[in-house]
């Protein structure tokens, strides 16, 4: 899942379905009408399938039977505000939110009859089904994976809110701030941000403008809320200010058009994840003005785990080996535990890997970009040239060494391990038989992990840093500090969690292929206040959606989707734990 969060599927619809007594429900409850069904499927499909399946339990808990286990009251309450249920002290939805370690927000957005419909086509799975069959013994399970606990770094952020991004719409939907880039073009420094819901902004004299708005150009572009679905990502050429370029990374309808990157008929697409290149008239326009052209599109089992990042290496400079070349993140798409681990198990296909290309080039087989010489896999007839590395559910967020030769990127976890690897071309991290360093089974339990082999005989690359859902749920990268305003934290790896907002930071020069460096939390406190807080607090919600940024000068930028505000962080308090770290 990306979980990408705003949508974290009606999670929690669900979050009790599974404890407890059976409250049995008349059938009468529930709509029975096709129309009915099929409209709370494409609803489920749009809100729910990515943490909910009637197969098995993943994210959240596996739906099947939850009608004749839970009343329907019950349900409706939890879908339109399960934070208010779990907050009043419910036993089914504390007992499940307890095991899932997860919030949802209130989906008041829904009407009536939308949640009927949702509530409606949970109802035509009644039966539940009999556990899978898995190749581990459930006794090995782990419970705690990692108990050790993260340590206190004695470090306070100090942070200052500069900017408030606008509603995404008209009937003041909130903001859904993904990304934030600044350039610098003639000397003079440009900030962009972009919104899922499809709008690129420029932000000048601390003011939004619209710069490119993805709805006008893209006449099947998707954007329905959340994970990562919608104008995804974007980033500049290192030659815009000469040539104009940039790319972006969009969702579209499925069958929009023909799939450079897809699978068996058979198998359901619920998006289509589109690359594009963008030609500006006037690079130093204020608006687009010019042409486009589309480098790839692909195929996805859900609306899950698409496109991520795409990044230029930013040290890179003429003449170096991958100047100009362009990172890309591409997640399973939810294929792991959606019955389909063979798309992501496989360097024949793009799925679960990064990907490495030059979109200037024209050697590939849809002759819209390059494949690079330097690519691992450029000349195996098994394999995808394109494929830089292999083996993540959702490699999220890119960040380089300050001398740009060392690539990290995080992986966002199932339902217990969060983790930063370091990108070794033609590496195997392991998704979906490991998650972190343990072993997990596509065929088992979404929520469960397995110690290691004694003797592991898999030839994989396993991560620098990891920690469990005890600390956090979902890892969003940050960068390695190299600005000026917060000295203690010179040279390290700045991250967080997304869902929680919390901070983290660990020291590259610990990092060993094959060990864990440790991982250091940090404390949180708004510029002139006394009192530390969290995100939470700031966004008032359990969710806040985390997101990094770093300035032209190397200073840190926060943001989180939940509230749309940006921060800028302007120092660093130390107490005596501080200086051990």
């Amino acid at each position: 899942m990306v979980r990408q969060f705003a949508n974290l599927c009606v999670f929690s619809i669900l979050i009790s379905l599974f404890s407890c007594s059976g409250n049995s429900t008349e059938e009468s409850s529930y709509l029975q009408t096709e129309a009915a069904i099929e409209e709370g499927e494409q609803l489920f499909s749009q809100h729910c399938a990515s943490c909910h399946n009637f197969n098995q339990a993943l994210i959240g808990p596996n739906l099947s039977g939850v009608t004749q286990e839970v009343s329907h009251d019950w349900l409706s309450k939890f879908i339109v505000n399960a934070p208010e249920v779990i907050q009043s002290g419910d036993e089914r939805a504390t007992k499940l939110y307890e095991q899932y370690k997860q919030y949802m927000p209130p989906f008041s957005m829904l009407k009536a009859e939308e949640v009927e419909a949702i509530l409606a086509y949970i109802n035509t799975y009644q039966e539940i089904p009999e556990q899978s069959v898995t190749e581990f013994n459930e006794e090995d399970a782990l419970e705690d994976p990692i108990p050790q606990k993260i340590e206190d770094s004695g470090l306070t952020l100090i942070i200052e809110k500069i900017l408030q991004a606008p509603h995404s719409a008209d009937e003041g939907i909130r903001a859904r701030i993904n990304r934030m880039v600044e350039i610098q073009q003639n000397g003079k420094k440009r900030t962009f941000i972009n919104d899922l819901r499809a709008k690129l902004y420029e932000v000048r004299d601390g003011k939004f403008h619209v710069f490119m708005n993805m709805q006008e150009m893209k006449p099947n572009f998707m954007n329905h809320p959340g994970w990562g679905s919608g104008l995804a990502h974007f980033e500049f050429h290192p030659e815009f200010e000469k040539n104009g370029l940039f790319y972006t990374s969009h969702t579209e309808k499925p069958g929009s058009a023909p799939a450079d990157f897809t699978y068996d008929d058979s198998i359901k697409v619920t998006v289509q994840y589109v690359l594009t290149e963008w030609k500006m008239d006037d690079p130093g326009a204020t608006s687009f003005a010019g042409s486009q052209r589309e480098i790839f599109r692909a195929d996805m089992v859900t609306q899950v785990h698409g496109v991520q990042d795409i990044n230029f290496n930013p040290t890179a400079q003429p003449g170096d080996d991958d100047y100009g070349l362009l990172y890309i993140g591409v997640g399973d798409g939810g294929s792991a535990f959606g019955r389909f681990p063979f798309l992501c198990r496989d360097k024949s296909k793009i799925w679960g890997s990064v990907l490495r290309i030059d979109p200037l080039g024209n050697n590939s087989a849809n002759g819209q970009y390059g494949i690079p010489e330097i690519n691992p896999w450029v000349n195996e007839p098994d394999a995808l040239g394109e494929v830089l590395c292999h083996g993540f559910r959702n490699p999220h967020h890119f960040m380089w060494s300050p001398s740009g030769e060392t690539l990290y990127v995080t992986d966002i976890g199932q339902h217990q391990i969060e983790e930063i690897n370091i990108v070794k071309p033609g590496g195997d991290y392991g998704w979906p038989i490991r998650e972190g360093t343990f072993m997990i089974s596509t065929s088992g339990k979404a929520n469960h992990v397995y110690p290691l082999p004694a003797k592991d005989t898999e030839e994989l690359i396993y991560p620098v840093v990891q920690y469990d859902h005890d600390e956090g749920n979902a890892i969003i990268g940050g960068m390695v500090y190299q600005g000026d305003q917060l000295p203690q934290l010179k040279g390290k790896l700045i991250f967080g969690d997304i869902v929680s907002g919390r901070l983290f930071y660990t020291n590259p020069d610990d990092f060993q292929l094959g060990q864990q460096a440790p991982v250091y939390s940090l404390n949180l406190k708004v510029k002139n206040q006394s009192d530390t807080t969290s995100f939470q607090t700031l966004g008032a919600a359990q969710r806040v959606a985390l997101r990094f940024a770093t300035s032209t000068e190397h200073e840190v930028y926060l943001f989180t989707k939940v509230d749309g505000a940006i921060y800028k962080a302007v120092g660093c308090e130390e107490n005596k734990l501080a200086s051990s770290h």
